[in-house]
């Protein structure tokens, strides 16, 4: 008798079930779809905090539109508000804590990547990694017992004396100030762009540096000519993550800023910044349209600093598939 064999493809439903239900017991996945939630909440809580900051914004928006940014009276007496000050203030200490922090920084970065011994290498590394962690009270704490007296009897005097005749350095000197959030932001950052940098610097291919010393070259040209251009996205990455982290410095720039909504082109003013007003205002708010000009102000800030963030992302992953040889020749 002659018989029938039905055969299954390998592809079919069975197959595919059983294949399923095998990487399922195995708890493959489970754990592909418990780690991609995961991953997804962190996108959803952003979406929610943007949505929350648009939707509490909704009131100054619609009453003063785009006059909130060209405006800079901030009045909550009569109802009026405008950002400019604190967008101001939040540019010029940012500005002048990264023309202090920059240099410092990317010179103290190639100094423990190319040029120190090894062990003092991870030592002061150790150092500034503890740095980067310290709390930001405590940095303004630092701020005004000993940058802010260090500002009002030394620094800012001596400024008046000899640079008084620019629009920068005007006015009496109160210590308290743009330029002494400035400082205090600068000695915030500073380990944040030597630590980036020195990774980056180190993620640069071994070769780069040998095929300099094999032409000739002395160990500063081979860093200053081949490591640090080819390295060049990569420390302007580290940058921006600083720049950042600067523009939402909140308790140390609030406690030396002065917290004067004032345009000033004198550095030795008294200002505010978004953060600080955010942090110094909101519970005092008392009206709607008083705090949701507030959540507006944050809603400005959220999106300077995400913008700001994935750019630098962007320049440190270009460097790094540099680097591996996977990227960009």
């Amino acid at each position: 008798m002659a018989t029938t064999t039905t055969i299954v493809p390998s592809g079919g439903p069975v197959a595919g079930s059983r294949s399923f239900l095998s990487r399922l017991r195995d708890g493959d996945e489970i754990a592909r779809l418990i780690t991609f939630l995961f991953a997804a909440s962190v996108v959803l809580i952003t979406a929610l905090l943007v949505y929350e900051l648009w939707q509490g914004s909704a009131l100054p928006r619609h009453q003063f539109g785009l006059n909130f940014f060209r405006t800079s009276v901030w009045d909550p007496v009569f109802d009026q508000f405008g950002a400019l000050p604190f967008i101001y203030g939040t540019l010029v200490t940012s500005a002048v804590a990264l023309l202090i922090a920059v240099p410092l920084g990317i010179g103290a970065a190639i100094f423990l990547a190319e040029l120190a011994p090894l062990r003092l290498s991870d030592t002061l590394e150790f150092f500034i990694d503890l740095l980067a962690a310290v709390p930001s009270v405590i940095y303004g704490l630092l701020g005004i017992f000993i940058v802010v007296p260090l500002m009002r009897n030394g620094i800012q005097p001596q400024l008046k004396q000899y640079l008084g005749f620019l629009p920068l350095f005007k006015g009496p000197a109160y210590g308290l100030g743009f330029l002494t959030a400035g400082v205090v932001l600068a000695i915030m950052i500073i380990p944040y762009i030597i630590s980036v940098s020195r990774e980056i610097l180190l993620s640069v291919p071994r070769d780069q540096r040998e095929a300099a010393l094999a032409l000739g070259s002395t160990r500063w040209e081979s860093t200053w000519k081949v490591v640090v251009p080819f390295a060049r996205t990569g420390i302007i990455g580290s940058v921006f993550l600083a720049l950042a982290r600067a523009l939402g410095e909140t308790m140390a720039v609030t406690m030396v800023i002065g917290n004067t909504p004032v345009i000033s082109p004198s550095l030795l003013s008294p200002g505010d910044s978004i953060a600080s007003v955010i942090a110094s205002q909101f519970k005092e708010a008392t009206g709607e349209l008083y705090t949701q000009s507030l959540i507006e102000l944050g809603l400005v800030l959220f999106l300077l600093t995400f913008i700001l963030n994935g750019l630098a992302r962007l320049m440190i992953v270009i460097t790094s598939q540099r680097g591996s040889g996977t990227g960009l020749a």
